[in-house]
């Protein structure tokens, strides 16, 4: 099985000694080059294409967000999480309008970083959770559920099921807690992504954090 292949972009060395080190201690990963600063991260993605990048949000010459932008647009299978300092809500919603697809804290434990790497190298989404309740207290167009129904187009269910896909939870997961197949899962999904115009999980995830939707009850 080939392994996940991962770039470091951080302007601090002994932080990328760390990540380095964790990374390539998980059998299914391994570090294939760093980066020191933002120019640089964009120029060793481009030649390495990596399959994930680890993104510091500031560093010199180019900051995380122009970084992501930038390689997204001539990297779209990369994916890119962002690890930092920064607890304010404006840096995670700059970040995923980038592109990015995950967001974590430095302070975050070893094995959420992990944890994070794994979702979004399968296609998932993954935000820190000590930031979550920052997003709900401090967005201005945060709606209660009923609110959200009364104001599109998604049925209750549909609504439900948008809700779980951006909380992080598989289908499977999503079938065995509303009772429902799979198939039925993939409908919802396939159904609500199309009235409202979203073509990805990352979409889904801005979406429900727009609405005020991510709480997990």
């Amino acid at each position: 099985m080939s392994k996940l292949r991962i770039l470091l972009a951080d302007d601090h060395a002994l932080i990328r000694e760390g990540l380095k080190a964790l990374i390539n201690a998980q059998a299914d990963m391994e570090v294939v080059g760093e980066a020191g600063d933002g120019l640089a991260a964009y120029k060793a993605a481009k030649e390495l294409q990596p399959d994930l990048i680890i993104m510091d949000v500031s560093m010199p010459e180019m900051n995380g967000a122009k970084a992501t932008e930038r390689l997204k647009q001539e990297l779209p299978d990369t994916k890119v999480l962002a690890l930092t300092v920064h607890e304010d809500n404006g840096y995670l919603r700059q970040l995923m309008k980038a592109g990015a697809s995950g967001y974590v804290l430095k302070r975050a434990a070893a094995e959420d970083l992990i944890h994070a790497i794994r979702a979004i190298a399968g296609g998932g989404v993954y935000i820190d959770p000590a930031m979550m309740s920052k997003v709900m207290a401090g967005s201005t167009r945060k709606r209660s559920l009923n609110d959200a129904l009364n104001n599109n187009t998604l049925s209750e269910r549909e609504t439900e099921v948008l809700r779980l896909i951006a909380l992080g939870y598989s289908n499977k997961e999503i079938a065995a807690q509303l009772e429902i197949s799979i198939k039925t899962v993939e409908t919802y999904k396939s159904r609500l992504m199309e009235k409202l115009d979203l073509h990805s999980r990352v979409d889904i995830v801005r979406y429900a954090l727009q609405q005020g939707l991510m709480q997990d009850n």
